[in-house]
């Protein structure tokens, strides 16, 4: 289907349901009595409880399963800065498919802080409420910073899924990719066109997946990050981030822009800008033979995919759904959240995300990887409760899960919560409850 239809399409269908999430009740009312229960007197018992021992939340109430999804509007994907109200149907969107995916509740949450300090202090400020918080859309370097903070202050899990999410998909992508062109991970020269988000957090999970810094490259808009930089000290003071990726990658202090740093690369991952002429064949044709080249750029990626193969790429990813191989990060955090909250978890740690991409791209070479799929797509709904398990027991083994199972109970709870809220989305649909959009 045409862009220009889905965009006609989702004005259109926007307007009829008047939002894609609500709120509906989990429990029956058979009488008034059931509201005696569930209110008044009857939960008095429950708050005594729970303000007795703070972690009976997580048992009495639907905390362990809410995620807020939480933007300021500061940096939306392919629209820039605008706003949180704009942000708010982006947030709507990713709250639907948490919950169709990862059988999640939870709640668009775009805010209008002032700063951010004020950004942190309002999340911090929701902690009672929820199992787990997804920063979304917000603007770089400030969305470092405060993922940083909010991971440390908090005792729930805070995602950035700009960050973590797309560098998870990005490592699936590349242990395929890889194995597909005859490499492994270590010993593979990387280069990572873009220090924003995704990449800076590719570039840490890269290297704790086993890459060598020394062979990763990064640029920013400015050119190759090295140590001799110009604006080294600008950098040191501004943006910690990145000058740390200065100091420690690069190994041959490779100077210079995206050519220069292509050159004897096996790898390139973009999530620089618009293209679709930001990377130019000339540049691809001087990487290693069995080139890879994703283009993470929504909606018109860096460089087209037949412009890349063209000039000698043989695998070639994008984040959009109308080429092989979406990179996407819907692929990730449905799967994360729901293994996190299945077992109370207090964090997602680097080793959890590094196992669901194992295990992202484990599913897709039993179905059969090849040059058109190094990725499992979003209807093979069967992977997000394989991933759920395993990030379930990588908490339990990285000691942040309040709740203890076994990896079969893993598998078999998300696959019931997962297939839970599929079964539900069905029945309303069936009964005239969700009605068909209007064509």
């Amino acid at each position: 289907m045409p862009k220009e239809d889905f965009s006609r399409k989702a004005l259109a269908y926007s307007k009829f349901y008047g939002g894609k999430v609500g709120v509906s009740p989990k429990v029956p009312v058979r009488s008034l009595d059931d509201f005696s229960i569930w209110y008044t007197p009857g939960v008095a018992a429950v708050s005594r409880a729970i303000a007795e021992d703070a972690e009976l939340s997580f048992e009495y109430t639907g905390r362990w399963n809410t995620v807020a999804v939480v933007t300021d509007g500061t940096r939306v994907l392919g629209l820039g800065n605008i706003g949180p109200e704009g942000a708010l149907p982006v947030m709507e969107g990713k709250s639907l498919i948490y919950n169709y995916l990862g059988g999640v509740n939870a709640i668009p949450l775009p805010v209008r802080a002032k700063s951010e300090e004020g950004l942190i202090d309002l999340v911090r400020a929701l902690e009672p409420s929820l199992g787990g918080v997804n920063l979304e859309d917000i603007e770089s370097p400030k969305c470092f910073d405060v993922l940083d903070r909010l991971r440390a202050e908090m005792k729930i899990p805070v995602w950035h899924d700009d960050q973590q999410g797309t560098a998870g998909v990005t490592l699936a992508a590349l242990f395929n990719a890889l194995e597909l062109t005859g490499r492994k991970l270590k010993g593979s020269r990387i280069v990572l066109f873009g220090a924003g988000a995704a990449n800076v957090a590719a570039e840490r999970l890269l290297v704790k997946a086993g890459v060598n810094p020394k062979d990763i490259v990064v640029l920013d808009s400015k050119g190759i990050l090295h140590p001799e930089r110009d604006d080294i000290d600008q950098l040191m003071l501004k943006n910690r981030w990145k000058y740390e990726i200065a100091i420690h990658t690069n190994g041959d202090r490779i100077t210079g822009g995206l050519k220069d740093a292509l050159k004897g690369a096996d790898a390139l991952v973009c999530a620089a800008g618009q293209g679709p002429e930001l990377v130019k064949p000339d540049e691809i044709r001087v990487m290693n033979k069995r080139s890879i080249a994703f283009f993470m750029a929504n909606p018109v990626p860096e460089m087209l995919p037949p412009a890349a193969l063209a000039a000698g790429a043989e695998i070639v990813a994008t984040g959009r759904s109308d080429y092989p191989n979406q990179v996407n990060n819907s692929l990730m955090f449905p799967a994360i959240f729901r293994g996190a909250l299945d077992v109370r978890a207090k964090t997602i740690t680097d080793p959890m995300v590094i196992d669901a991409a194992h295990e992202l791209a484990a599913f897709a070479r039993e179905k059969g990887i090849s040059k058109d799929y190094i990725l499992p797509t979003m209807v093979q709904w069967e992977v997000y409760p394989r991933v759920a398990a395993k990030v379930a027991q990588a908490a339990i083994r990285e000691g942040v899960a309040r709740r203890k199972m076994t990896a079969a109970e893993s598998l078999r709870v998300a696959t019931e919560t997962i297939e839970h809220s599929r079964k539900v989305m069905n029945a309303l649909r069936r009964n005239g409850i969700i009605l068909d959009p209007p064509e």
